[in-house]
């Protein structure tokens, strides 16, 4: 009997019907280790307590039987609801709060169906991220957007720590950013280690603090708002608008290496747009939400003392909030915690797929329990943190918009691949998901390094960065290395991908021929 057969025998009938079947398929996963050493025998114990521990193998279509697809909006409506990355528009690029909502409206209707599109694949082919990117990049290939993946994703981390840690901080005097980044890294810690059921559950709730929050600074610093809504700033450049737009996408953007791991366990018979469609309606809403709140109480801090003063000079968003919630007394400074205490809820999702990243690099690190990279993610996480807390807007700035030039260029690879060359369909025909760790019947490596090559090459003088602006960007056009790299690497692959099937064809046909 296949091992999937005997996995869907034994779930109970409450699993048939809707709930998490990760248990049964850590069990069926660890069973076969029982005989192992110490950290074998520990990660069963650990699968018999509730704690996920199945690797990047992918989840067999009989054991994704979850259909509490509407998690696919709470997952990410958690992970983007905040003002934290929000006030970049009138802190850095000198933007007006009218100008910075109408363009993340445009940018946010538009670049959050990517992340949306990428989440469809989770539970259509019970893969990670990392995994099914080798149906395009091969098996060798992927190491190089798994290892990209690791290093941005625990970037990710030590940004999303730091900002919490400057959240609490702002509460109480007493207090530091020491503190509040060990607070919010162990409750991510604690999260992920679980892992796939906990952080689901987790994010069907942690929206609720920031949406009160939000509420309430709206109610609070509306006065401000008003009086300050009025105030002219000089017409943006086309360089700062193109600027601007290149970061804002790239905050979405950076979600697709990661939205396929949210839905590995949940049931396939759901239509493809209806998983499109809670997965879009999370990111827009809550980006569109938090964006236009970060815009607007950033361009009033300027003229606002207190606010001003707790910003810090564009550099605390923490103490922001703290300082809009100030008049409230002790609610507000209880709505500050509850805020910097739902930072989990980006940090959790984060760290998680920084181990099945971790574990795609290399079949070796597949067999290293993926508890194990969670430790190794908050080892490195809580120093890093520390140490940058007091520089993080230069780091943000600069980590962010690198992420999304690559980020940009995977997500054009895996799109051709998918829409051209697979036919846009999720059959077995299409992704023999069986061959996911045999080189030989994976794509070759050879078209998408090369488009990726190009999209670089291409990208790099399109950069407009505060260690590099490329001489294209000098020239005025501001940074437009995410569209340059998308678009570039999109039609590389395409013509390199098609004269490598070309190829095979001919191969197979003059086979053919002799043999006939």
């Amino acid at each position: 009997m296949p091992p999937e057969a005997s996995l869907h025998q034994t779930m109970t009938q409450d699993e048939k019907s809707g709930g998490s079947v990760e248990g049964q398929s850590d069990m069926l996963e660890v069973d076969k280790v029982k005989s192992g050493g110490w950290l074998q025998r520990l990660t069963v114990i650990l699968a018999r307590w509730g704690i996920e521990t199945h690797g990047i193998a992918p989840i067999p279509a009989k054991a994704r039987t979850d259909t509490r697809w509407y998690q696919m909006f709470f997952v990410w409506f958690s992970s983007n609801m905040n003002i934290y990355y929000r006030t970049s528009g009138p802190a850095f690029f000198g933007l007006g709060a009218r100008d910075t909502i109408v363009i993340v409206l445009v940018v946010d209707a538009i670049i959050s169906a990517l992340p949306a599109i990428f989440a469809v694949f989770g539970p259509k082919l019970g893969t990670r991220a990392m995994v099914q990117c080798r149906f395009s990049w091969g098996y060798y290939g992927s190491i190089i957007p798994s290892v990209l993946n690791v290093i941005s994703l625990q970037g990710f981390l030590i940004l999303n720590c730091i900002i919490g840690g400057q959240t609490l901080a702002s509460v109480s005097s007493h207090l530091d950013d020491t503190l509040g980044i060990i607070v919010i890294s162990l409750i991510s810690l604690v999260l992920t280690f679980c892992g796939y059921r906990i952080v689901h559950w987790y994010e069907s709730v942690a929206w609720i603090p920031n949406a009160i929050a939000f509420i309430a600074m709206i109610a609070v610093g509306y006065p401000q708002l008003r009086d300050n809504h009025t105030v002219t700033v000089p017409p943006p450049s086309p360089a700062s608008v193109l600027s601007y737009i290149s970061l804002v996408a790239s905050t979405i953007l950076s979600w697709c290496t990661m939205t396929p791991d949210y839905g590995v366990y949940h049931s396939p018979n759901a239509s493809s747009a209806r998983i499109f469609f809670y997965t879009y309606l999370a990111f827009f809403t809550a980006n569109i939400t938090s964006h236009t709140l970060g815009a607007a109480f950033a361009a009033a801090a300027t003229n606002v003392p207190s606010w001003n003063t707790g910003f810090d000079n564009s550099s605390n968003v923490g103490g922001l909030v703290s300082a809009i919630l100030g008049p409230i007394g002790g609610f507000g400074k209880f709505l500050t915690v509850l805020v910097a205490l739902s930072i989990p809820s980006a940090c959790a999702p984060t760290m998680y797929s920084f181990g099945t990243s971790f574990m795609a690099v290399h079949s070796r690190f597949a067999s290293v329990p993926r508890w194990i990279y969670v430790l190794i993610s908050e080892g490195i996480l809580i120093p890093v943190a520390i140490i940058g807390a007091r520089k993080f807007y230069t780091t943000f700035v600069d980590v962010i918009n690198v992420i999304g030039y690559w980020s940009a260029v995977f997500i054009s690879i895996i799109l051709v691949e998918h829409i051209f060359f697979r036919r846009a369909s999720f059959t077995e025909d299409a992704y023999p998901i069986t061959a996911w760790s045999t080189p030989s019947l994976l794509p070759n490596a050879i078209p998408a390094i090369v488009a990726f090559l190009c999209g670089c090459a291409v990208l790099i003088p399109c950069m407009s960065q505060a260690f590099y602006v490329g001489p294209i960007a000098r020239m005025g056009t501001g940074d437009i290395g995410v569209l340059a790299g998308f678009f570039v690497s999109g039609v590389v692959y395409a013509v390199v991908r098609g004269l490598e099937k070309l190829r095979k064809w001919v191969r197979i046909s003059q086979k053919i021929g002799f043999d006939a």
